[in-house]
């Protein structure tokens, strides 16, 4: 489904954008005309759980694709930005960040020697388990943060 880290990553900037779109709408409809809560809070959840998914992806496709700290920290960072992940997209396709194939096997690039490397690439090479493991990730991550409530209500307890 995702052969390659492009395809990956447009899925879900296309989701994040498509999520943003529903989120920014309802809560326009609920400011004009009053709606049932419990929409907002689907449609919250929803983006929330597809934005943790665009942040791990980023962060897949940077490792993979050796964006830098900097720069896959700020793809990460712009999905809290409504639709600011689409110029980011738009750039990094042009400038041919998104391009290759998922890096399954060691190179003679001496940054493959690494320890985070290596073990990137044995989860690389089992996609079901990666799979796995990041929908458990992201699952906790998205129990915590509906645990502790939205920001403006922390600390008043």
């Amino acid at each position: 489904m995702f052969a390659t880290p492009r395809s990956l990553y447009r899925a879900f900037a296309l989701s994040e954008g498509v999520t943003w779109t529903l989120l920014l709408g309802a809560l326009l409809i609920r400011a004009l005309f009053g709606i049932n809560p419990i929409l907002l809070t689907v449609i919250g959840g929803l983006h929330g759980a597809v934005f943790l998914g665009y942040g791990v992806s980023a962060a897949l496709i940077g490792v993979n694709n050796r964006w830098g700290l900097g720069r896959t920290v700020l793809a990460i960072a712009l999905a809290i930005i409504p639709f600011a992940t689409v110029p980011f997209e738009i750039s990094a396709e042009r400038k041919g960040r998104l391009v290759g194939q998922w890096r399954r096997t060691k190179s003679d690039d001496a940054r493959d020697s690494n320890w985070f490397d290596g073990l990137y690439r044995w989860f690389i090479n089992r996609p079901i388990l990666l799979a796995f493991v990041l929908l458990v990730v992201i699952s906790a991550i998205f129990a915590t943060l509906l645990y502790i409530g939205p920001p403006g209500g922390w600390g008043q307890d």
